[in-house]
C-alpha cells in the first residue's frame, strides 16, 4: 500500500471516531459498550497506521540517499573490481564467484576484469602516441575500411558548363582495406616475495608492466608490421628517397613535408630514431639556425619545420635502404582491436619459479588506410 492510500485510510479512521464521539455528544450521555469497542478499535488500528507510515517515509528517505551517491557507484564498482583482482593474483580468495567478486569468467578460467582492462589498454596508448593517434575500431569479425580513389584517369570533374549541353559523367571509385585480426599475448611474471610486501600494488604493476610490454609490441607493429599480418605506417607509399645512403638534408625534410597536403598538416609529426634525430638536429638553414626548436609548452620538447618531433627506437637508424623518417597525420593508419583484452592468471607454472604468471590476450590488425596523410623518407640504397 502506498503512503496515499494509507494516509487516506488513516483519515477514514479519525473521522470515525469524531462521528462516534459526536453522536454521544448530541444524546448528551456517555458511550454505550459498542461504541467504545468501535472507537478503541479504530484508535489502535490509527496507531499502527501511523507507524506504517513512518517506516515507509524512512524508507524513502534512505532510498533519497542512496539515489544521491549513485554518481560513485561506478568508481565504487571500479575500486571493488580492483580489489576482487588483486586477492584473485595473490591467492587469498579461496572461492571464486563472478558475481560476487565482480570479475567475469571465460570458459578456458581467464579473469576478464573490465575496469583493468580498460585501464592497461589507456595505459599502452599514454606510451604509444602512433596507436593514440590512429583510427582505431572495435569490430568484431573482418572489418572492410572504404577507400576513395581515382578510377584510373577519371576522376570527378568540376568546370564551367553550357545550358542544354550534356555534363561528361566521370567518377572515381571506392575500394576497400580488410581489417581482420590476428592474436597477440603479454606474459609478465610476479615474484612471490613482492607479493608478500604490503606496501606492493598488484593492480598498479600489472598494469604498467603490462602496458609497457604491449607498448613496444603495437609500436613495432603499427610502424614496420609483419609480412602477412599487420601493415605499418612505414608501408605507405608516399616516398621520398634521400640523394645519400648516410645522411638527410634539410631540403629532403621539406619536400617529404610538402608530400602531405595541406589538408592533413593539422595534426601531422616526425616520427625517427633518436640517433637520426641527433643527425638532423645538427642541421641548419641559410642563415646557420638550427632547424629543430625548443618547444616546452607542448607534449613533445622539439619542433622541425612547425611541427613536433616523435622519437622511437623502433625506427630504423640512417642506414642504406632504411625507412629513417616517417611524416603525417596517424589518422591515415587504421586500426582494429577485434577482440576485449582477457587477462588469465597462471599459479602453478611457474610455482618452481616462486612466481605468478599474469598473461594478456588480444586480437589486432592494423593497415594504411590513407596514403595521402602518411610519408616515408627511405635512405638511398647502397
Amino acid at each position: 500500500m502506498n503512503l496515499k492510500a494509507l494516509h487516506e485510510k488513516r483519515a477514514e479512521l479519525v473521522q470515525k471516531m469524531n462521528d462516534l464521539v459526536a453522536a454521544a455528544d448530541t444524546e448528551n450521555r456517555a458511550m454505550n459498550e459498542e461504541e467504545t469497542k468501535a472507537f478503541d478499535q479504530a484508535e489502535a488500528e490509527v496507531k499502527a497506521l501511523d507507524e506504517t507510515i513512518a517506516r515507509e517515509e524512512r524508507a524513502r528517505t534512505l532510498n533519497m540517499n542512496n539515489m544521491a551517491k549513485q554518481p560513485d557507484s561506478a568508481e565504487e564498482r571500479a575500486a571493488m573490481e580492483e580489489r576482487a583482482f588483486a586477492d584473485y593474483v595473490l591467492g587469498t580468495v579461496k572461492e571464486q564467484r563472478a558475481g560476487e567478486q565482480n570479475l567475469s569468467m571465460g570458459n578456458n578460467g581467464a579473469i576478464i576484469p573490465v575496469t583493468i582492462a580498460n585501464r592497461i589498454v589507456k595505459a599502452v596508448k599514454e606510451r604509444c602516441p602512433i596507436l593514440k593517434g590512429c583510427t582505431m575500431y572495435t569490430v568484431k569479425g573482418t572489418l572492410k575500411v572504404p577507400v576513395w580513389g581515382k578510377a584510373g584517369t577519371h576522376d570527378i570533374a568540376v568546370g564551367y558548363q553550357n545550358e542544354f549541353s550534356a555534363i561528361t559523367a566521370d567518377a572515381g571509385k571506392f575500394t576497400s582495406v580488410d581489417l581482420g585480426g590476428y592474436l597477440a599475448g603479454a606474459l609478465t611474471l610476479i615474484g612471490r616475495s613482492v607479493e608478500n610486501n604490503a606496501a606492493f600494488s598488484v593492480v598498479d604493476f600489472v598494469v604498467n608492466q603490462m602496458a609497457e610490454e604491449i607498448a613496444l609490441f603495437l609500436e613495432k607493429e603499427l610502424l614496420h608490421g609483419t609480412y602477412g599480418k599487420v601493415e605499418g605506417a612505414l608501408s605507405t607509399s608516399t616516398t621520398l628517397t634521400a640523394a645519400s645512403s648516410t645522411a638527410i638534408t634539410a631540403d629532403e625534410l621539406i619536400e617529404l613535408q610538402s608530400k602531405i597536403p595541406q589538408a592533413y598538416q593539422t595534426n601531422a609529426c616526425w616520427t625517427m630514431n633518436p640517433a637520426t634525430f641527433v643527425a638532423i638536429k645538427k642541421l641548419k638553414d641559410t642563415n646557420g639556425r638550427y632547424l629543430l626548436q625548443d618547444d616546452l609548452t607542448g607534449a613533445f620538447p622539439y619542433r622541425l619545420l612547425g611541427k613536433p618531433v616523435y622519437l622511437s627506437d623502433n625506427m630504423p637508424a640512417i642506414a642504406a635502404s632504411a625507412k629513417s623518417v616517417l611524416y603525417g597525420d596517424y589518422t591515415g593508419l587504421s586500426c582494429n582491436m577485434r577482440e576485449n583484452m582477457q587477462i588469465q592468471i597462471l599459479r602453478e607454472k611457474y610455482a618452481d619459479l616462486h612466481a605468478t604468471g599474469v598473461i594478456s590476450w588480444f586480437e589486432f590488425d592494423a593497415k594504411v588506410t590513407d596514403h595521402q596523410k602518411l610519408a616515408v623518407l627511405a635512405m638511398k640504397s647502397a
